[in-house]
């Protein structure tokens, strides 16, 4: 121990390790004062009972702070409007949920007077490295304590065992113990089965999904949703204007319930191994699919491609939890240039886990028909392709020369 603890703020979520952080951290630390906070980011029915679930279990008080429009407005909407998709398919549900959280976590640590900051992540997770580093970022100085780095258990059926023995009440089972996380725009699940990639998902299985059905259980006839943005963001869905928070909620809706969004992955995590996660986003699916449609009608392609660099870069400083850095707001800033012309309205048709393009339009849109058509027209000379196509492929035709020259002297 580096200094004496007498107060700690613990990010507390009241899941299996978090739960028992509290009376391992009061056993550790000379019973040391407990603060919980737990940042409301959309978890829904998960926060019932939490507040008596940590006073029982012998924290001094519980936090419940409202962060859901916030996450949606200042770490959402820039994610998706910079492009940003881990590796090609994850939409970084979880990875955007912590900087939030782990700020209002310092901000309400100083109000306390806290002398460290507690964290339930593993130290074989992402987590850690996404609270750590936000919590640095604002109270470089603070101590902090990441028990799954020190305590006497190697396992979650460890920590069951230990949580059966406090007499602290658990919603999981062992048969049921997925890894999962849950917030307003994703659950991910983790473990058990899943932990060998030759298993499929169960996702038929009573209970597993919660935000929506699979495909073979979705409606035999598809549904057509129009998302409408103005400079990147959605604002409305179906014409009907709705807030940020209100209008990813409505699409995790119509998504659930067109099999939407279920993204089985395994992906490099930060720490260097490999783990198998599925995802369920069916809003964020939508939106980001509503949104990449129409930037393809608004975007020159120069812009185009080389935000594509970009959303690469954003996703991985997103993913490693860099999102308080020079680098991540300067990219944002870019983000931000690009898309003060991506408004209009798209069309979107689901049906059984697919989303199929049904139409785009923007009063800022680049396509113009009259120089893309078959037909005839007046506003193209094709002639002109030969002089680009010469001058284009100069370096090509001069290198071709040059060999035949080098290969005849030989």
């Amino acid at each position: 121990m580096k200094k004496e603890i007498k107060k700690v703020v613990l990010a507390y979520s009241g899941g299996l390790d978090t739960s028992i952080i509290i009376p391992w951290l009061k056993e550790n630390y000379n019973n040391c004062e407990v603060i919980a906070v737990s940042g409301d980011v959309g978890q829904g029915t998960e926060l019932d009972g939490l507040e008596e679930k940590a006073l029982k279990t012998g924290a001094s008080k519980l936090y419940i702070e409202d962060l859901k429009e916030v996450f949606v407005k200042d770490y959402i909407y820039p994610t998706i409007k910079a492009g940003a998709i881990y590796e090609g398919e994850y939409l970084l549900g979880t990875a955007f949920a912590r900087p939030i959280i782990a700020k209002r976590i310092v901000e309400i640590a100083k109000a306390e007077g806290a002398d460290a900051i507690c964290h339930g992540c593993t130290g074989k997770g992402n987590d850690q490295v996404r609270f750590e580093l936000a919590i640095k970022a604002f109270a470089p100085e603070m101590e902090i304590i990441a028990p799954w780095r020190t305590w006497e258990f190697k396992s979650r059926e460890d920590e069951i065992e230990y949580a059966e023995k406090m007499g602290i009440p658990l919603k999981i089972n062992r048969e049921t113990n997925y890894s999962k996380d849950k917030n307003l725009w994703h659950l991910s699940h983790e473990g058990l089965d899943l932990e060998d990639p030759a298993n499929e998902p169960q996702y038929d299985k009573p209970g597993f999904l919660e935000l929506g059905v699979s495909p073979e259980q979705a409606p035999d006839k598809a549904e057509y949703v129009t998302i409408s943005f103005e400079k990147g963001e959605a604002i409305a869905v179906n014409g009907e204007k709705l807030a940020p928070v209100e209008l990813v909620t409505k699409l995790n809706e119509i998504g659930g319930r067109n099999g939407i969004g279920l993204m089985d992955m395994v992906e490099n995590r930060l720490v260097g191994m490999k783990s198998r996660g599925v995802y369920e986003t069916p809003g964020g699916t939508i939106l980001y699919r509503a949104h990449q449609v129409l930037e393809t009608l608004c975007l020159d392609r120069d812009t185009h491609h080389y935000k594509a660099l970009v959303a690469q870069q954003f996703a991985d400083l997103v993913y490693f939890g860099k999102w308080f850095t020079p680098l991540r707001e300067a990219l944002s800033a870019f983000v931000d240039k690009t898309q003060e012309t991506v408004t209009g309205d798209v069309k979107l048709k689901l049906y059984k886990g697919n989303i199929i393009n049904a139409g785009t339009t923007s009063p800022y849109s680049l396509y113009s028909e009259a120089f893309a058509t078959f037909d005839e027209d007046e506003v193209y000379d094709q002639n002109d392709s030969a002089g680009f196509i010469n001058l284009f492929g100069l370096p090509i035709k001069v290198k071709a020369i040059l060999d035949q020259e080098r290969e005849a002297n030989k």
